[in-house]
């Protein structure tokens, strides 16, 4: 469990057994928001930074100041890309009678490098979780909705993770589904329960959807 960082006078102060200088520890405290990189991991990175060469430093910052001037989310299924609409939404030969949901844009490349797959996304950025105070006003819902109801989508492949937060969400999407009339389908087969999408290799994703299941 990591350390709290306090304000002590002008000086950030770590309550553990050193005591970091104010840049230092402002550079852990904001490397540590970043999901899967706890208190270890952001010292590791902090100091190997500061280790590098001053160009290699500002290269990744520029690196993170251009992706984030220059990146926006497609205005048709929400992942991240620097043409709206992004090279999957426009592209010519998308079987467009079939949509994806995924729960991060970063899914959509994992089931892309399976080549298995030739319709259209749409990302969710999140699951409902009502531990985490996250309902379907939190997700990116009404797109998705949108499209079905225009009557071209004749399959919705529910795409979340087998995880209980995963599951949940494909649950409430079958729900409000069904009223459109439409196929609507699980990857299930080779993933195993409780499996981030993100980790599993693409062999499995390639099982995953062709053993999909109707809902």
């Amino acid at each position: 469990m990591g350390f709290p960082v306090c304000l002590e006078g002008s000086r950030l102060v770590d309550s553990g057994n050193f005591n970091y200088s104010p840049t230092i520890a402002r550079l852990i405290e904001e490397l540590k928001k970043i999901p899967g990189i706890g208190r270890k991991s952001a010292q590791r990175i902090s100091f190997y930074l500061l280790k590098s060469k001053k160009e290699s430093a500002l290269r990744l910052a520029q690196a993170i100041i251009d992706a984030k001037e220059k990146t926006r989310f497609c205005s048709q299924c929400n992942t991240v890309t620097e043409e709206d609409p992004c090279a999957i939404c426009s592209g010519s030969k998308r079987d467009i009678k079939k949509i994806c949901v995924v729960e991060e844009p970063f899914n959509i490349y994992s089931i892309e490098k399976t080549s298995l797959y030739n319709g259209l996304y749409h990302v969710l950025h999140g699951n409902l979780s009502p531990i985490m105070g996250i309902g379907p006003d939190e997700l990116k819902l009404d797109g998705l909705f949108k499209r079905v109801s225009a009557g071209d989508v004749e399959e919705v492949i529910l795409a979340t993770s087998p995880t209980t937060e995963g599951n949940a969400t494909a649950h409430y999407l079958t729900e409000i589904l069904r009223k459109y009339k439409i196929k609507i389908t699980r990857i299930a087969l080779g993933l195993p329960v409780g499996a981030d999408l993100d980790y599993v290799d693409s062999v499995t994703i390639a099982r995953a959807f062709e053993g999909r299941t109707e809902c």
